[in-house]
């Protein structure tokens, strides 16, 4: 029997289809990672005319401001806190419409809306509803005995930044657990229900369990998007404040880098938040993978 497998002849069609990519690859991501090193190794005038090679001279000034510690410290709580409520809100979602069958899809729609809203446009929307003059919220929080006012309170901005960007983040996490969920077997969860198993059991015994695969990957993209895609939420609901209390890393570097004009100190940073990110990576491959079930 011939197998129907495309042949190409030309040893050099599989580089010129790939040109694309690697291009993009090489434009948008390789060249201005290198210039970020080069650059943190420099200390430059603000008008970028001079610059004096001077080692892990940023690299060692950075870890020596109280700012920039203060900033990893409320990174992990930003982190922490947003990929813990994105990905469970999403997985209840998932789960409550995988039991909807006539209206599956409409609730589908609806809840992936989020998704393209873009980030500065969900901050401002977020900071229109905590508005301490304007909000509806802040008005309803009255009635508990809550007195709302995220431009003086940093707890309250740093809670309002991390609700925004949950909600911007529910829809892609909804759209791969509903995936995974459709794809578990119904037979399973009968079986377990004739066995007695009650929907809690069910789902912490087999559901869960089929679905680490998703939720391994789903953990990584999320302290993805936390650390670097966070910063026109961020913007746009509390431009970093109140007193840099919502200032995260990948917000830092561009309030040193653009509006400090240190362009030195703001590269060594740039550097740092991608080595976080690759030590985070690592760790999480090499040790919570262990618990995943392909």
């Amino acid at each position: 029997m011939q197998s129907k497998r495309a042949i190409f002849p030309g040893q050099w069609l599989p580089w010129v289809l790939l040109a694309p990519q690697l291009a993009i690859t090489l434009i948008f991501f390789i060249w201005p990672a290198g210039q970020a090193v080069w650059f943190s190794f420099l200390r430059q005038d603000p008008f970028g005319l001079s610059s004096t090679f001077i080692w892990f001279d940023n690299y060692a000034r950075i870890f020596r401001d109280p700012s920039y510690l203060k900033a990893i410290n409320r990174t992990v709580v930003f982190a922490v806190g947003v990929t813990v409520l994105a990905m469970s809100i999403s997985i209840l979602l998932a789960v409550a419409v995988n039991r909807v069958i006539r209206a599956n899809r409409v609730y589908s729609t609806l809840l992936v809306w989020p998704y393209a809203v873009a980030p500065v446009v969900a901050g401002a929307l977020w900071w229109f509803m905590f508005n301490p003059t304007l909000g509806i919220l802040p008005h309803a929080l009255k009635a508990f005995g809550i007195t709302w006012n995220h431009r003086i309170d940093g707890n309250q901005a740093m809670l309002m930044v991390i609700l925004a960007a949950t909600w911007k983040q529910v829809s892609y996490n909804f759209l791969f657990f509903l995936a995974g969920l459709q794809s578990i077997p119904q037979s399973l969860t009968e079986a377990a229900a004739i066995d007695g198993a009650g929907p809690i059991r069910r789902f912490w015994t087999i559901v869960f369990p089929l679905l680490s695969p998703t939720t391994f990957f789903l953990l990584i993209i999320n302290i993805n998007y936390v650390l670097f895609d966070t910063f026109g939420t961020i913007d746009g609901a509390t431009a970093g404040g109140p007193n840099a209390e919502t200032t995260t890393l990948v917000y830092k570097v561009y309030a040193d880098g653009v509006k400090g004009l240190n362009l030195g100190a703001s590269a060594a940073q740039s550097v740092v938040l991608m080595g976080f990110v690759i030590l985070l990576t690592f760790i999480q491959f090499r040790y919570v993978e262990r618990r995943v079930q392909y």
